[in-house]
């Protein structure tokens, strides 16, 4: 009775679906891509950061008018799509209390609009 269990048990590990850990023998490549991509994300973040953090009263201005050049270029900087950008002001807007103090959350908030 046991070994058809095992059978089954052993077959059901052998998926050829999906799973969490990938094809191991692809994992180096996998490691390097994955430096590779936050080095670039950490490189846009901190283009982000000096733009609000060097412009932060304007920025909050900006955001309370429904844009503005700053606005504009903290968005370009953090790769937010154009066709996004009405409804992600209304985001921000709606959200502003966060952003009031703390200059890190709406670099964040851009950051994860930004993809």
């Amino acid at each position: 009775m046991r070994w058809p269990l095992i059978i089954i048990l052993l077959t059901a590990a052998c998926s050829q679906e999906a799973n969490h850990l990938g094809n191991p023998l692809m994992l180096p490549v996998s490691g390097v891509s994955t430096v590779i991509g936050n080095a670039a994300y950490e490189k846009r973040r901190g283009e982000v950061e000096l733009i609000v953090k060097s412009n932060y009263e304007t920025i909050k201005a900006d955001i309370r008018a429904g844009g503005g050049p700053v606005l504009t270029k903290a968005m370009d900087a953090a790769g937010i799509p154009e066709r996004d950008r009405p409804a992600r002001i209304i985001q921000l807007q709606s959200d502003m209390g966060l952003y009031q103090t703390t200059p890190g959350a709406l670099v964040t908030a851009l950051m994860v609009y930004g993809g």
